[in-house]
């Protein structure tokens, strides 16, 4: 049986925990090292001024999974929703439930600040990511675009 998971808010003493599991999801996404990223999002985390917040999923002590989301506008609805920005669950603790837990949680955040949705991308060949996706929320019909500033 799978140990108990418990999210909680991100904390200072989560920092340990966390940057091993940022690094890893930078990782994933194939962005390259760089400790004064995870230095800055680390202070957005901790800056009430700052839209980003985060939530840790803890099992047997440690922390096993992070997701950083925030509040945005949605001019169309004329109303705040919820972002989700970052998921990760360390690999050695897949399968047990700790990102479904993670969304659980911030399902949970998003009703008590009445945010109608929680909305986020993944890439197209996160298949892992994805069948925990198509679980708990549904798939929508639009395209990410990026533009380059300059």
């Amino acid at each position: 049986m799978a140990e108990t998971v418990t999210v909680l808010p991100l904390a200072h003493e989560h920092e340990a925990g966390w940057r091993p599991l940022f690094r890893g999801y930078r990782t994933f996404y194939k962005w390259p090292e760089d400790e004064a990223v995870l230095d800055r999002v680390w202070a957005w985390l901790h800056d009430p001024a700052h839209p980003l917040e985060g939530l840790v999923a803890m099992q047997d002590g440690r922390v096993v999974g992070l997701a950083h989301f925030r509040g945005e506008p949605s001019p169309s609805r004329g109303m705040e929703v919820g972002f989700l920005n970052d998921l990760f669950v360390d690999p050695e603790a897949r399968g047990g439930r700790v990102g479904e837990v993670l969304l659980e949680e911030l399902r949970r955040v998003a009703g008590q600040r009445g945010w109608p949705i929680v909305r986020w991308i993944t890439a197209d060949d996160n298949y892992r990511a994805r069948t925990l996706y198509d679980r708990v929320a549904k798939k929508t019909a639009w395209n990410l675009y990026e533009m380059v500033a300059g």
